[in-house]
């Protein structure tokens, strides 16, 4: 990982609660569809999410911004292989369109999640976390950036859009049980050279 100034910091178990909040904020609320799927009884989804997330932080996979008083806004993301992930005929309905997009970025820096507080949106964080991930992109050897949209988040497609990202396909979203406007998922790329 690539040296961080504050307001930004790695992640920690403690920041549970509020990456669970903007892994759902950036996944349009399909995380927290895919923990009430995998809660039994009377177990609270937010709590899978929130120990799935401390899991990542402990990781060392989460950048978050903090001014002190916690977490308001998070990055996640991982570099994608030169090999496609096999699709097979078990894989999920609900995540085929996403790995079949993501399967078309390859040897790509991709966004996984990239969130923040609504109270916090519109000061500049989202674009300073997408810098951070250029900067850790181009550390770990990676020519292209990748995100993955919901065709009716204009914000975030208009921030990827101002930083040179562009569409490069979409697929049509498998909501499955997801109940959701979303109908279509976007790749957007963008080249680091």
């Amino acid at each position: 990982m690539i040296p961080l100034e504050k307001p930004l910091r790695l992640a920690n178990a403690a920041d549970a609660h509020a990456l669970a909040d903007l892994v759902n904020f950036a996944g349009e609320g399909l995380p927290l569809h895919v923990w009430t799927g995998l809660a039994q009884d009377d177990e609270d989804p937010w709590a899978i999410g929130r120990a799935r997330q401390a899991e990542k932080a402990r990781e060392g996979q989460v950048v978050v911004v903090d001014f002190g008083s916690g977490a308001v806004a998070g990055l996640t993301g991982y570099g994608i292989g030169s090999e496609p992930e096999e699709i097979g005929a078990d894989f999920p309905a609900l995540f085929r369109p996403l790995q079949e997009l993501e399967n078309q970025a390859l040897e790509s820096w991709y966004v996984n999640v990239l969130a923040c507080y609504p109270e916090n949106r519109g000061q500049g964080l989202g674009s300073q976390l997408l810098d951070l991930a250029e900067d850790i992109a181009r550390a770990d050897g990676y020519k292209r950036m990748s995100v993955i949209v919901a065709d009716e988040n204009v914000g975030a497609r208009r921030l990827y859009e101002r930083k040179g990202y562009s569409e490069l396909a979409k697929a049509a979203c498998a909501n499955d049980g997801w109940e959701t406007e979303t109908e279509n998922w976007v790749l957007l790329g963008k080249s680091l050279t």
